[in-house]
């Protein structure tokens, strides 16, 4: 289904000045419902500028209306002029991120240099020049650069991530780093499972107990 080109602000404006439930609201919008409760009780990260779609061409009024007057009706997105979607250059990053590029760049740097910069730039939305910068420590604020995994930063997803080490370790022929971050904890959750699994074989009745049967070949 299609939803507003920015949907929190549309659904703060929806708050300010419609009648709408909140439910109606983040269907609209496809957001939780608890999403919109925070935007009305301006518990938000950041108070929301609110879009109106109805100049947007997203929604008319006659849509609000009908929603107004009817709490289960499901408000109908409007055919809009087809948005420009940008395609090319730099990953687009939220203001309050970009003064943790750096930190994520210096950390790929660190912990892949078989990474290329071109790689680099495109999951963390930066230049050459400024990677270029932070290599050879000329980066005009080098000293207070502390190299942080990206992912934990939330400037690419560990997906992405993953999908760049794993392409340049296979250019450079070498073998991609395997995770064992959690090793442990899997070796431990099975060990658990197989001795659950053993548990049951040795005792079968208490297997079928827990489906509400009882052994018929058990004192």
């Amino acid at each position: 289904m299609a939803q507003p080109l920015m949907p929190h602000a549309t659904a703060s404006w929806l708050v300010d000045n419609t009648a709408l439930s909140f439910e109606q609201i983040a269907d609209f919008c496809g957001l939780h419902i608890l999403e919109v409760q925070a935007i009305a009780d301006d518990t938000a990260a950041t108070k929301l500028t609110g879009r109106d779609p109805v100049r947007a061409h997203e929604l008319t009024m006659d849509e609000i209306e009908k929603g107004q007057a009817d709490p289960d009706y499901r408000l109908k997105m409007s055919k809009g002029p087809e948005q420009v979607r940008r395609t090319k250059g730099p990953r687009y990053t939220p203001v309050s991120k970009r003064q943790d590029k750096p930190d994520g760049i210096a950390w790929i740097i660190r912990n892949h240099p078989e990474i290329s910069d071109g790689a680099i730039g495109k999951l963390i939305g930066t230049t050459r020049n400024t990677i270029a910068a932070i290599r050879d420590r000329s980066h005009w604020n080098i000293a207070n650069i502390v190299p942080k995994d990206p992912v934990t930063l939330g400037l690419t997803s560990q997906r992405e991530l993953d999908a760049a080490v794993s392409k340049a370790a296979k250019a450079a022929g070498i073998e991609a780093p395997v995770d064992t971050r959690l090793e442990g904890d899997r070796e431990a959750l099975i060990e658990q499972l197989r001795a659950e699994r053993d548990a049951a074989a040795r005792d079968p009745g208490e297997s079928g107990a827990d489906f509400g049967f009882e052994n018929p070949f058990k004192n």
